[in-house]
């Protein structure tokens, strides 16, 4: 896959997102023309009420969605429009997702979700125990995801995220369901990792998100409004 011509290439940008949902003759337009980007080592917090396309652009930014008009790139490769094994082979190798819940396979241990992880990556991904010592849960290999406290879930959902040593983290909500010092641990990781040259981007609703992060933008109907 050629890289496009962007400059320096940026770990993850978006030009020009538009999103439309149709159900019906009835019409969602939930991008509206959305622009950003992360550099590396950067914490940006992307906020919003609900239903202001916060999702969506994760979304579209993961490959997991098709935007229906402009374009996605990371580290300079062109996500966007192209065939889904296509998005999801970059996806592997570039780009690390984290969801509130259900980063986990419950009938696997904590390592071998981090080997599932990394079976269509490329051959340099750190080892499974290398990924949760990063992240403190180095005696909890063997666990399964229903032995884990909500904090250690919390930080295994991190280390499958972060199984091929993305250049890109793109997180949803995913402290929505914890408490505040939990909050802060999985917080600090994140900055670990920004730190070690990941683009971070969290999608939340979280003010200790919102005070830790490098930049927020803030999406209202679809648009960027702050």
């Amino acid at each position: 896959m050629a890289a496009v011509t962007l400059g320096e290439a940026l770990p993850v940008e978006a030009r020009d997102l538009y999103r439309f949902f149709r159900a019906g003759e009835e019409e969602t337009l939930a991008l509206r023309g959305v622009s950003l980007s992360v550099s590396a080592g950067e914490i940006l917090a992307v906020t919003g009420p609900s239903g202001s396309g916060k999702s969506t652009l994760l979304a579209c930014l993961a490959g997991l969605d098709e935007p229906a008009g402009g374009s996605v790139y990371v580290t300079g490769l062109r996500l966007s429009h192209r065939p889904e094994s296509e998005r999801a082979a970059l996806r592997a190798e570039h780009i690390g997702v984290l969801f509130q819940t259900n980063n986990l396979l419950g009938h696997l241990s904590i390592s071998e979700n981090i080997e599932l992880a990394q079976r269509i990556s490329r051959s340099d991904a750190p080892a499974p125990q290398e990924i949760l010592e990063r992240v403190g849960l180095a005696n909890r290999a063997a666990a399964k995801p229903s032995q884990l406290s909500g904090g250690e879930a919390a930080r295994a959902g991190l280390a499958v995220a972060l199984a091929n040593d993305p250049a890109v983290l793109l997180a949803d909500e995913p402290t929505g369901e914890l408490d505040g010092g939990t909050e802060r641990r999985l917080l600090d990781l994140f900055r670990s990792h920004a730190d070690r040259g990941c683009a971070v981007l969290v999608v939340t609703h979280s003010p200790a998100v919102v005070a830790r992060a490098d930049r927020v933008i803030t999406l209202n109907d679809g648009q960027v409004a702050s």
